[in-house]
């Protein structure tokens, strides 16, 4: 983790929330944030382990970073990790919804509980941390909050109905949130992976896929978080709001 000199540090004394920040883009997100002098809260649902190694690897490098177990797909675990935070350190400064899963299948294969464990967190989880950390946000006039959504939800992808219909209903949402908060100095946007080198896609044929990324690779997590890093911190980026941003080597160009 390069840690840069004080006087680059935007978020120097500002919390972060990175959801499902344990590996893949939010584990990038959440050393790029912490590079920026922010106290990172590196959530994770699961993996309890990656999560302890990324606080230390925060700390070793002279950051700060707690580690909280959250499943944000679930009101109440959401209230209990916005709460530890304001606990810990009495503030919120920046949300980084970027917790999701698939359940990839044809839709005619699609089993109802596998369209629901999508939406539940990939677009309900992102109303709920949105909607319980806004709160802290408005009385503090200020905050950014970064979304992640997907090439997927822009342009479909086969086998995807569940995953693309969340992402999609993503970028509805920070339109829409984006213009509630604007007044209070709040922005919100989202930012559009494509095919990232990360866990989910690791099976994936790169073959049949590069074809379709001008680029003619899969981005790296850092690319990503570079983005989110921008628009989380940088005060070039204060007057960004309710943006889809995408980052996936040229596929989508609309």
């Amino acid at each position: 983790m390069e840690v840069l000199p004080e006087a680059l540090q935007h978020l120097r004394g500002q919390v972060a929330i990175v959801t499902g920040a344990s590996r893949g883009i939010g584990r990038a997100v959440a050393l790029a944030l912490a590079t920026e002098g922010a106290k990172v809260v590196v959530n994770y649902a699961s993996s309890g382990e990656a999560a302890e190694k990324l606080v230390a690897e925060i700390a070793a490098a002279g950051g700060e970073a707690i580690a909280l177990q959250a499943d944000v797909s679930q009101l109440e675990q959401v209230e209990a990790l916005v709460e530890a935070t304001m606990q810990q350190w009495g503030r919120i400064d920046v949300l980084v919804n970027n917790a999701g899963i698939t359940r990839d299948t044809l839709l005619l294969r699609m089993k109802t509980e596998d369209w629901q464990a999508v939406i539940n967190l990939n677009l309900t989880g992102v109303f709920f941390c949105t909607r319980a950390v806004s709160k802290v946000m408005l009385k503090q006039r200020s905050g950014r909050i970064v979304n992640i959504t997907s090439v997927a939800g822009l342009m479909g992808n086969p086998g995807q109905a569940n995953y693309s219909a969340a992402k999609a209903g993503v970028i509805g949402f920070t339109k829409t949130v984006a213009k509630e908060l604007a007044s209070r100095g709040i922005t919100v946007n989202a930012v559009a992976p494509g095919f990232i080198a990360t866990d989910m896609t690791h099976d994936l044929k790169a073959e049949g896929i590069l074809q379709f990324i001008p680029l003619g690779r899969y981005g790296q997590p850092e690319e990503v978080a570079g983005l989110i890093r921008f628009l989380a911190a940088d005060p070039a980026a204060a007057y960004i709001t309710g943006q889809v941003m995408n980052v996936d080597g040229g596929m989508v160009m609309a």
